[in-house]
C-alpha cells in the first residue's frame, strides 16, 4: 500500500494563480488559528500547565513545532494541491465544538483538550479542503499526541507490573507475600506507585514509534506494525525493569538499585530497549529508497480551478463563528451567580441508634479538593464505630469537582497509610442493590475498609463517565449541578477478615443512610 509520499498530483494550469489562491488560503487559516487560539486559550493554558508540571508529558513542548516541520516538508505536495473550501469541515468543527461545550461542562478536561486539538484539522480543512488534509494528515494527526492523556492508565499498568514481577519473583524462588501493589521478600518491602507504572516510557516510545515510522517508512502496513510494537515493547520493558530493580538490590543485600540510582538505572534501561527497538526498525526501512517513477501505480487526483476569493472569506469568517459559539454558551451558562461560601453540612449527634463519638477511629481523611462544604463524624453503636465523611459541592467547576484526579482515600507514599486493594462491590443502598467502590488502607497496627460513592441528581453512582455525563446534562439544560462524595470507614485488626468491617459498615448504611442523604438535601437548599 503506497501513502501520501507516493500520490502524484496533476500541476495546475496556472501557477500565478494557484500561488495567489495558496496566498489568501493561508491568510485566512491562520486568522482561523488566531481566533480559535483566542476564544479556547482557557483550554490551551491548562495543556501547557500539564507540560510544564509533569515530566510524563513535557515531550508536548515539541509537537507543535514536529507537526510544523512536518508540514514544511510537504510543501512541494502541497503547492500541486488547490486549495478548495469545503463546509463538510465546518460540519465537524460544529460537532467538535459541542463536544467541547459537553466537556467543559462536565469537567472532563482531556475531552476538551482533545476537541481543541482535533479543532485544527476541521479548520484546515473547511478553509483549505479534504485534499490539503489528505497531503498533511499525519503533521496534523501528530497534533494529538500533545494532548497530556493517559493516566487513567495507571492503575492497571501498577497492577500489572506487580502481577509480573511477583510471579517473576516466585519462578527465581523468592517467597512473595503481596498485598496490592506491595509485596514482601525476605530482604526487604517493595511497592509499585505511579513512578513504576511504566506510563512514562510507554507514552514516550508511542510518540517516538509514531514518528519514527512516519519517517522511515513508506508502507501504511509497516507504519502500523512498528507503532503496534511501540505500545507493547515499553510494557514489556517496564515489567522486566522492576523485575531486575528488584533482583539486583535482593542479590545485593539492599544496596543497589535504590535511591537515586533506581532512577537512572531505569532510564538507561529505557533507552537501551528504544535504541534496539529503532535499530531492529532499520532493517525494513524505506525512506533511502528512490520514489516510484510517475504513473507506477500512484494515484493521480484530478485538477481543480483555483476557488474564487469569496469563498476563503465565507469559509473563514463561518469558521470564526462557529469556534466562537460555544465558549460564548458557556460563558453565558456560567455567568449566573451562586452561592458558595457559607454552605455548612450539619449531621446529627444521634440517629437510627448510632451515636457521635469524640474519638475518631484513626488519624485518617479522605482527600477531596475544592469542596463548597464538608464534614467528617464518628458514630459508634453497640461497641462498633463508623467514621463518615461527606465533601458536597455547589457548583462544580475546575480544581473544584466531585470526579478529579485530585480526590483520593489515601495519596501515594504516605507516611504512615497505605492503599493494598480497591475494587467495586455491591451493597444494599435505598431498598435495592448499588455498586460501591471499596477501598482497604493499611498502616502498622491497624487496617481500614472504606466504601464510598457519588450522588448527583439523585443518582448514586461510583461509574465517573456516568458522573460526568449527569453533570454535562444539568449544566447544559441549566439545572442545578450539585453532587457530594459519600465516604464511610470502619476499622478492623491485622489479624482479622476486611468482611467483619464489611458487616458493620452494610449496618450503618441501613441505618444512616436517610439521615445523610437529608443532610445533604438541607444544605443544596441553603
Amino acid at each position: 500500500m503506497k501513502i501520501e509520499s507516493e500520490l502524484v498530483i496533476s500541476a495546475p494550469l496556472n501557477p500565478p494563480a494557484q500561488r495567489r489562491t495558496w496566498l489568501l488560503a493561508t491568510v485566512v487559516t491562520t486568522l482561523a488559528m488566531v481566533w480559535l487560539v483566542m476564544w479556547y486559550a482557557e483550554t490551551l493554558l491548562s495543556i501547557v500547565a500539564i507540560w510544564k508540571r509533569s515530566e510524563t508529558f513535557a515531550h508536548g513542548f515539541l509537537i507543535f513545532p514536529i507537526s510544523a516541520y512536518l508540514v514544511w516538508t510537504r510543501r512541494t505536495l502541497l503547492a500541486k494541491v488547490t486549495p478548495r473550501p469545503d463546509y463538510l469541515g465546518l460540519l465537524i468543527m460544529g460537532g467538535l465544538g459541542f463536544g467541547w461545550l459537553f466537556a467543559d461542562l462536565g469537567g472532563v478536561l482531556v475531552v476538551a483538550q482533545y476537541c481543541l486539538v482535533a479543532m485544527i484539522p476541521a479548520t484546515v480543512w473547511a478553509v483549505l479542503g479534504p485534499q490539503v488534509v489528505r497531503a498533511i494528515a499525519f503533521p496534523l494527526g501528530f497534533l494529538f499526541f500533545a494532548v497530556p492523556a493517559g493516566e487513567f492508565l495507571i492503575p492497571y499498568m501498577m497492577n500489572f507490573t506487580a502481577d509480573f514481577v511477583v510471579a517473576a519473583l516466585q519462578l527465581s524462588g523468592i517467597p512473595v507475600y503481596r498485598e496490592g501493589t506491595f509485596f514482601t521478600i525476605p530482604s526487604g518491602q517493595w511497592s509499585v506507585v505511579e513512578g513504576c507504572s511504566g506510563l512514562r516510557y510507554l507514552i514516550a516510545s508511542f510518540t517516538l514509534g509514531c514518528l519514527y515510522a512516519y519517517l522511515t517508512y513508506r508502507s501504511t502496513r509497516r507504519r502500523l506494525i512498528f507503532a503496534l510494537l511501540s505500545l507493547i515493547v515499553p510494557i514489556v520493558a517496564n515489567w522486566l525493569r522492576a523485575y531486575m530493580i528488584v533482583m539486583i538490590a535482593h542479590l545485593s543485600d539492599m544496596r543497589l538499585a535504590l535511591g537515586i540510582d533506581h532512577y537512572i538505572y531505569g532510564w538507561v534501561f529505557f533507552g537501551i530497549v528504544m535504541m534496539l527497538l529503532f535499530w531492529v526498525g532499520s532493517f525494513w526501512r524505506e525512506d533511502l529508497q528512490a520514489p516510484l517513477p510517475e504513473g507506477s501505480g500512484s494515484v493521480a487526483l484530478p485538477i481543480h480551478k483555483p476557488a474564487q476569493p469569496g469563498r476563503f472569506f465565507i469559509a473563514g469568517i463561518t469558521a470564526l463563528a462557529v469556534a466562537a459559539l460555544w465558549p460564548a454558551y458557556a460563558m453565558y451558562l456560567e455567568s449566573a451567580p451562586v452561592k458558595t461560601q457559607g454552605l455548612v453540612i450539619e449531621l446529627p449527634d444521634t440517629a437510627g441508634g448510632w451515636s457521635r463519638q469524640a474519638t475518631p477511629i484513626a488519624d485518617w481523611q479522605p482527600h477531596y479538593i475544592g469542596t463548597d462544604a464538608q464534614v467528617m463524624q464518628t458514630y459508634g453503636k453497640d461497641g462498633k464505630t463508623v467514621s463518615v465523611y461527606l465533601g458536597y459541592y455547589r457548583t462544580q467547576r475546575q480544581n473544584a469537582e466531585l470526579i478529579n484526579s485530585q480526590n483520593y482515600m489515601i495519596k501515594q507514599k504516605h507516611p504512615v497509610w497505605s492503599n493494598v486493594g480497591e475494587g467495586t462491590r455491591e451493597i444494599s443502598l435505598s431498598g435495592g442493590k448499588a455498586t460501591i467502590q471499596q477501598t482497604l488502607l493499611r498502616a502498622p497496627a491497624q487496617r481500614l475498609l472504606i466504601w464510598s460513592w457519588n450522588r448527583l441528581a439523585g443518582t448514586n453512582t461510583v461509574n465517573p463517565y456516568l458522573a460526568k455525563l449527569l453533570l454535562a446534562k444539568s449544566k447544559l439544560l441549566g439545572q442545578h449541578d450539585d453532587g457530594a462524595a459519600i465516604v464511610i470507614a470502619a476499622p478492623y485488626a491485622v489479624e482479622e477478615s476486611p468482611e467483619k468491617a464489611a458487616s458493620v459498615l452494610q449496618a450503618f448504611v441501613q441505618d444512616m443512610l436517610p439521615t445523610i442523604q437529608k443532610s445533604l438535601g438541607n444544605v443544596s437548599q441553603q
